[in-house]
């Protein structure tokens, strides 16, 4: 049972302000009415509607995290917060903008639902023009708290929709993303969880099948962690791999040492580079820093050390405070870069260690030589000075919206201009279809969006600006939850349909500098709720990418921007990458192409000098 603050009589919580004057702003932060749904009741039981009697409801602030009102330090699941705010004679377009919910939230005004988010942490914005009225307005926000943090923690703003990218943009807009190698850019990472990779599950076994990897396209292996695993208060029979014992151990599961050096040269011999995962966040309950420096873990008041959440229980938290800390895990870093000789890191929560550890880190790595830092975040301020890559959670947390008819296209235009007035310029996303977490806790990529949303979804990913990863079995459509505390083997003997697309578009991508290295530039197209078409560009090599989201045929007509995508050309030609047909684009006229359901076209102009 959760306990809520005590209950009053709430009184209509009421601000004001005029949307004829062109330059107002209305925050909402402050008193909101907030209520705890923790068996998930609120949507069925309307809790959103403007008329409900609320007067159980709990008064909360915000911006703040639901976990400092009392009773609900440890709460995580579902939550509602609802205010009332007055609007005189609303004109001009109105969006509502949340600088920040964890994790996710539906959103609803005056009874209607408005709009949604998922993405964790990304600020988001709302148009809700066409569901305001004169007088008094109603918001309800439904908050779902995956894990961790919750609530509205950052400020709510109601604004003007032409004034929005003002407020969107983050301090790093407009800043330079760190520089990366060029072999970063060019990459499609393939992660490995190697108790599910092969009968094995060792080095040996992953190593027997990197000529299958390599014909596939992969040239960067994402080994999660390797070390040894905690056994103390561990999870299941195996416990997790983000219980680290010995950061300069390697898990005896897996071989030793040496086979892992084995391992890393005939990847090198493949044309592979390889990263592995560090969990530089906590520790397992026995290991090595636990017995040697319990002084750089964090302690609660009467001194004991403490897991980073309530749910991580097998984990202790580091504390970041400790210079000797930090000097240690980067020596350690340095030490799997230059003596053993791995190309990079994937950094697991890497958005709870401080910012300015992974900038001193990446640094020091640097002086030995280019290598590939991946974040398990989306701050923009990690692209900075830190990190080549951060994981794209806005675009997978829309994928399912989207192929259920739920959310129309537009949703990734907002996603990808959210993006481009956040982050720096230059900075790479990792796409996804799934990942280790969303497989093992959500549902395996073919369950959640079918056989034929998953294909879509997969050329999404391709060839959106980023850097595609594949998780451990999708080459198969894997359709099993990969444990992290137990071995489940992929099922190998399943159709490699799937793998035969990755091969496809990896292809197209390593053979069209425009899908790795290009700009993007949306073409508008019709029915504009369902397709979503795009160029990609640079210099000569241009690729036109076309997606059907609908689940039925559509017969879509695009208006390509001829004068920016072809100056000073009159009709091009362009080639189906699948088919080999070719359709002429020209100056003024639409362009007609039939799409089956969930279905995708892609076309490209030839390099200048290739045949």
């Amino acid at each position: 049972m959760i306990k809520l603050l005590p209950m009053v009589l709430l009184a209509a919580m009421v601000v004001s302000a005029s949307a004829q004057e062109s330059s107002f702003r209305l925050s909402l932060d402050g008193e909101w009415l907030f209520r705890v749904d923790s068996m998930k009741a609120g949507i069925t039981g309307g809790w959103y509607v403007d008329s409900l009697d609320r007067s159980g409801w709990a008064r909360v602030q915000t911006p703040k995290y639901w976990e400092e009102y009392p009773g609900l330090a440890g709460y995580d699941g579902w939550g509602w917060f609802v205010r009332t705010f007055a609007l005189d004679r609303p004109g001009g377009g109105i969006s509502l903008h949340f600088a920040g919910v964890d994790d996710d939230a539906v959103v609803w005004v005056n009874n209607i639902e408005v709009g949604g988010h998922t993405g964790y942490t990304d600020p988001f914005a709302l148009d809700i023009t066409s569901a305001l009225r004169p007088g008094l307005n109603t918001v309800a926000v439904l908050v779902k708290d995956n894990g961790g943090g919750g609530g509205i923690y950052k400020p709510v703003t109601l604004i003007p929709t032409r004034a929005l990218d003002e407020l969107l943009k983050s301090p790093w807009y407009g800043t330079p993303a760190l520089k990366s190698a060029d072999w970063v850019k060019a990459a499609v990472i393939y992660s490995v969880y190697l108790r599910s990779f092969s009968p094995s599950g060792d080095f040996e076994g992953l190593e027997k099948r990197l000529p299958a990897l390599k014909d596939l396209g992969v040239n960067v292996l994402w080994l999660m962690p390797v070390n040894p695993v905690g056994e103390l208060n561990r999870k299941g029979p195996l416990g997790s791999p983000y219980a680290v014992r010995d950061y300069y151990g390697i898990n005896p599961e897996f071989g030793t040492l040496q086979d892992f050096k084995r391992l890393l040269a005939a990847a090198r011999r493949e044309g592979m580079r390889l990263i592995i995962d560090l969990v530089a966040n906590h520790t397992s309950w026995d290991s090595k820093l636990i017995s040697g420096h319990p002084d750089w873990f964090k302690k609660d008041p009467r001194g004991n050390i403490v897991s980073p959440n309530a749910d991580w229980t097998d984990v202790a938290a580091l504390d970041y405070t400790k210079p000797a800390l930090r000097r240690y895990m980067i020596d350690m870093m340095r030490w799997w870069v230059k003596d053993v000789g791995i190309d990079g890191f994937r950094c697991d929560v890497a958005e709870l260690v401080p910012n300015d550890f992974w900038e001193q880190a990446r640094a020091e790595l640097n002086r030995i030589k280019p290598v590939m830092m991946l974040a398990e975040g989306s701050l923009p301020e990690e692209h900075v000075k830190a990190f080549d890559l951060t994981y794209s959670w806005n675009v997978y947390d829309a994928l399912d919206p989207l192929l259920q008819g739920k959310r129309p296209v537009t949703l990734l235009d907002q996603i990808l201009k959210n993006e481009r007035l956040q982050f720096p310029t230059g900075s790479l996303r990792m796409r996804f279809t799934t990942n280790h977490d969303k497989n093992a806790w959500d549902a395996p990529a073919v369950l959640k969006f079918g056989t034929e949303g998953l294909r879509l979804a997969t050329v999404l990913v391709n060839t959106l600006p980023g850097v595609p990863m594949i998780y451990t079995g999708e080459e198969v459509a894997n359709d099993r939850k990969l444990s992290l505390f137990q071995k489940t083997p992929v099922d190998w003997t399943r159709p490699r349909d799937m793998g035969d697309l990755w091969k496809f578009l990896i292809g197209i991508r390593h053979s069209h500098l425009a899908l790795s290295r290009g700009d993007m530039l949306r073409v508008p197209s019709t029915p504009e709720s369902d397709v979503f078409s795009f160029f990609r560009a640079a210099g000569t090599d241009k690729v036109l990418v076309v997606l059907n989201f609908s689940s039925e045929p559509r017969e879509a007509s695009l208006a390509v921007p001829m004068d920016r995508i072809f100056p000073r050309q009159g009709s091009v030609k362009m080639k189906e990458v699948s088919t080999g047909k070719t359709i002429v684009l020209q100056p003024g006229v639409p362009q007609a192409l039939s799409l089956e359901p969930r279905g995708w076209r892609m076309f490209a102009v030839e390099p200048s000098g290739k045949k």
